[in-house]
Formats: C-alpha cells, structure tokens, sequence
C-alpha cells in the first residue's frame, strides 16, 4: 500500500494531535503538524482535525477555531473533494465550519463525560470505516462535556436518506445526541466528524474494562481502523 501523508491541524488547546502522529507512524504512513495560524495545507491525502479544547472552548466549542488562518484552506480542500477527518473538538469545529450539518451542544448531564463506549459501525461503506464489518460493535472511548449531537427532522432526514450516519452509540447513550448519533459524514462523503477517540482506541481484548456489559466482555478496541480503512480506500484509488 502506499504511503498516505496526514497533516494534522494544531491549535491552541490541541491535546490529541500527538496521538494521531503516533497513530500514523504505526500504520506505516507520514504526516506534517499544521499551525493553525498557517494558510495554505501541505500537499495532503488526508487533514485531520484533532480532539482537545481549542481556544479554551471559549465563546462556544469551535467557534473561535472556526476563524483561524489554516481554516479556509481546509474548507476549500473539502469543498473540491479532499478528505477531513474532525476527531471530537474536531467535530465541533467542522460543524461551526459548516463542512457538516448540526450541532454539538452540551451533554444531557451538563458534566464532562471521560468513559469506554460501545459505538456501533452502522455505514461501513466509507472511507473512514470499510475496515469494519457492518453493524459492527467496537469500543471508543469519548471525552468530552459538549458532545450531544443535534439536529432538526428535516436534516435527520437527510442524513438518513443519504446515508451520513457512520456511527451510533450501542447499548447506552452517554450525551443525549439525537438518534444515538456519534459520527456522521457530509454528502460527498470525503468529511468525518465523530465525537469517540479512535486514537484511544488500540488495545485488544481488554475484557476488564468492558465489564459493564457481560455479554460483550471480547469487543475490540479497534479505532486503528478507522485510519487503516483510510489508507485502503485511498490504496484502491490509486
């Protein structure tokens, strides 16, 4: 397979960009750290957004990044096709952006949620998921206090006609979001937005901490494949 080149977006209050770069390097690819004050992308297959509290969460969560210099490079990229992968603070900003529909808005709790999840791979017909079997039930952990995903009748309608909906949380919904959503795609299908951490997510068989459901104790940590079915749809382009 080729070599697939990631840059990866830092702004201030990232805290998952690290993760990502070490994600990379395991599968065997390249990336570059984009600042966000920066204005043009660095010749990349894919740009990843990554989690973390970007300008502090000030104001509301992306609506400051939303404004940064490298984001209109971002938006052109994904306008013509290129691939963008918003990892949870990532999310929030490709939805503030407007390179996908909805919204992020606070957890049903109103506290922050730091926790294994089981997500279910409801489309696996993407870039970002055909390394995973359909309705597939993996775990991913989330980390975040503004992770409800919203969205009005008529735009969840639209999700579903066009099959946008990539992943749904199983078993328990731990923000509130609508229809159990926690990762969706924009028509094209080249921008990913989830709000689970599949950089967290690379350790097998770990039936200790997945007790909180016995029938489900061997679920894999298998957010490697997120990035692993980029790298094989991108190879079958080729």
């Amino acid at each position: 397979m080729k070599k697939i080149k990631y840059n990866i977006i830092v702004f201030p209050g990232s805290n998952c960009d690290k993760d990502i770069s070490h994600i990379v390097e395991n599968i065997g690819d390249e990336y570059e750290f984009i600042w966000h004050k920066e204005k043009e992308l660095k010749a990349p297959d894919i740009v990843v957004i990554p989690g973390g509290f970007s300008f502090g969460d000030y104001l509301r969560c992306g609506a400051l990044a939303k404004f940064s210099n490298i984001m209109p490079a971002i938006i052109k990229y994904a306008q013509e096709g290129g691939f963008v992968l918003g990892i949870c603070n990532g999310f929030q900003i490709l939805t503030e952006a407007g390179l996908l529909p909805g919204a992020l808005l606070k957890n049903n709790s109103q506290k922050f949620i730091c926790q294994h999840q089981l997500i279910k791979v409801v489309n696996n017909n993407t870039a970002f998921s055909c390394e995973f079997q359909h309705n597939e039930v993996t775990n991913i952990p989330i980390a975040h206090m503004d992770g409800r995903y919203f969205i009005d009748k008529e735009g969840y309608k639209k999700l579903v006609d066009n099959n946008q909906i990539v992943f749904k949380y199983d078993t328990t919904n731990p923000n509130g979001s609508v229809k159990n959503i926690a990762g969706i795609t924009n028509i094209k299908g080249n921008v990913l937005g989830m709000m689970p951490h599949p950089e967290r997510s690379i350790i097998t068989n770990n039936s200790k901490v997945l007790q909180m459901d016995s029938d489900k104790k061997n679920i894999q940590f298998k957010g490697l494949n997120v990035f692993r079915s980029f790298k094989k749809w991108i190879t079958n382009l080729s």
